[in-house]
């Protein structure tokens, strides 16, 4: 019974990874963003560092989220757009 439920468990996790959107854009006044979601899942391999608990909705996402979390692991990184214009896209 235990093996059951560790299997549901297993196959609710790997289907909304399997389930996720691969690009994703996000609308912004100064210009919408293209978010490569499959590009960050292949290159981080750990939902966790953008997601707090699991695979699914970031809690309290929004301008404030993307500019310190996206862009600092960004500068962090050295890798991936820093500037304005790198990410909105009129």
């Amino acid at each position: 019974m235990k093996m059951i439920i560790y299997l549901l468990i297993f196959s609710m996790f790997t289907t909304s990874v399997a389930m996720a959107a691969d690009t994703i854009v996000f609308p912004s006044k100064s210009g919408n963003i293209t978010f490569n979601h499959k590009r960050h899942i292949d290159f981080l391999r750990n939902c966790k560092n953008c997601h707090e608990k699991a695979p699914g909705k970031i809690v309290n996402f929004g301008k404030d989220y993307a500019h310190k979390t996206c862009k600092g692991c960004h500068e962090i990184r050295g890798t991936g757009p820093t500037r304005c214009g790198h990410c909105h896209v009129k």
